[in-house]
């Protein structure tokens, strides 16, 4: 199986439900998975034909720092659909943790996993 990951991407973004998360920015922390046809990069050693982790990172960064939105469902579902659309990704699974967002645990957050998973697209023995 072929899985491009970016670990622990941290991005200050005003997000939140209470009026004071609503003036204030706070860390999120992007963990990405995503599904690529490593293989013609590989072969090749062309970056041209690989998924540009930096590229990715960035318009993760660029989107989340720039939003602001209530809920990190909604922000996991649009940063989901941003990798799809904008980097060609056909199946991806994210971690979104607001730590510090529940006193008595290190971390909340979501899971989504969008896509599907092919032998097209990533899987191969």
């Amino acid at each position: 199986m072929a899985i491009v990951f970016i670990e622990n991407l941290s991005v200050d973004s005003c997000i939140g439900v209470y009026d004071w998360e609503k003036r204030i920015r706070q860390k999120l922390i992007f963990t990405i998975e995503m599904a690529w046809p490593n293989k013609p990069a590989a072969q090749t050693d062309d970056i041209n034909l690989a998924l540009d982790y930096a590229k990715v990172s960035q318009a993760v960064c660029d989107f989340a720092s720039s939003r602001q939105f209530e809920l990190i469902e909604t922000m996991a579902e649009q940063v989901a659909a941003l990798i799809m659309q904008q980097f060609n990704v056909s199946w991806l699974k994210i971690k979104l943790a607001k730590p510090g967002a529940v006193k008595q645990a290190t971390s909340v957050g979501v899971i989504i996993e969008r896509g599907t998973l092919t032998a097209e697209n990533g899987v191969s023995n």
